[in-house]
């Protein structure tokens, strides 16, 4: 399972106190994703030039593929990097390095493991990405172990997979916190590269499973940060389903210098950030519909 993080002490993602693991692969591309090295199914190569000390063992290691260039600094032809694995020691101020390790479900079963004392009677483990949900079947293994263990499970999911991937997770997830994105296709294929009537039959599914739910709603500039888009996915939600908790998740720039260090460009670049005041009337909306709203994760 390739895993780019491993977060302790969280609070704002689930209940009580979690450790969160972060799986790297989704098949979605969010114009406003704030971990787009979690996208890829492979390690993602990051330069951050603010950490560059100029020992040059990377330009030495890639000759012409990692280079200096008067105009546009240390440049990285990454897809022709055909180990990148060697990446992960090679450079000493982690100026340039890999995202993405493979760790067994006993790899991070130990990892976790260290902070059972922490969530024992109020808390768990949140698996995040990425996708979890995408996971190969080792995710069943890593889901037997934890529960073997007596360890509460969340997952993070836009639930753009096929059913049969979220089916074998049942009965072995406590809550599932899954994204309801937009309810429009068109919109939704266009700032996400997915289909939203995979994501929503699923929410649908899923629920009639009688596990707990808990929807997320990403809001986001110029995507769904309107009123009446917003009602639309309260009243999807609200009549298609039994959930009745509703996160408002505001939208960020947190993430942006992540694509400059992966070589991408960011369609948000320069995008003001939501706060708690913009999500408020949204939050509003949702108790007068009789829901329980909640701004953040």
């Amino acid at each position: 399972m390739l895993v780019f993080n491993i977060q302790r002490y969280s609070t704002h993602d689930g209940d009580g106190i979690r450790t969160l693991v972060f799986f790297k692969g989704c098949p979605l591309r969010c114009r406003w994703c704030s971990n787009p090295e979690s996208q890829s199914y492979s390690p993602s190569i990051l330069f951050d030039p603010s950490l560059c000390q100029g020992f040059g063992d990377c330009l030495e290691r890639f000759p012409g593929i990692i280079r200096d260039d008067p105009d546009h600094g240390r440049v990285i032809r990454r897809p022709e990097i055909r180990t990148p694995e060697e990446l992960r020691e090679l450079c000493v101020a982690k100026a340039l390095h890999l995202s993405g390790e493979s760790l067994s479900p006993i790899d991070i079963l130990e990892k976790v493991r260290k902070d059972l004392p922490f969530y024992r009677n109020n808390g768990g483990v949140t698996l995040s990405g990425g996708e979890p949900l995408a996971q190969t079947g080792e995710l069943d293994v890593l889901l037997d172990l934890l529960g073997a263990e007596g360890i509460s499970v969340q997952v993070e999911t836009s639930l753009h997979v096929s059913w049969e991937k979220i089916a074998r997770t049942l009965g072995k997830v406590n809550t599932y916190l899954a994204d309801v994105k937009h309810t429009d296709p068109v919109k939704y294929e266009a700032q996400t590269g997915g289909q939203v009537t995979l994501a929503l039959d699923n929410f649908v599914r899923l629920d009639r499973e009688g596990v707990r739910m808990i929807a997320r709603i990403p809001v986001i500039p110029g995507f769904n940060d309107t009123k009446e888009e917003i009602g639309a996915i309260l009243e999807f939600i609200g009549t298609r389903t039994r959930v009745r908790e509703v996160h408002f998740l505001p939208f960020h720039q947190m993430g942006s210098n992540k694509y400059n260090m992966l070589g991408l460009s960011y369609a948000l670049e320069g995008w003001a950030s939501l706060d708690r005041a913009d999500m408020a009337p949204y939050a509003d909306q949702a108790r007068a519909m009789g829901f329980q709203a909640q701004i953040g994760g």
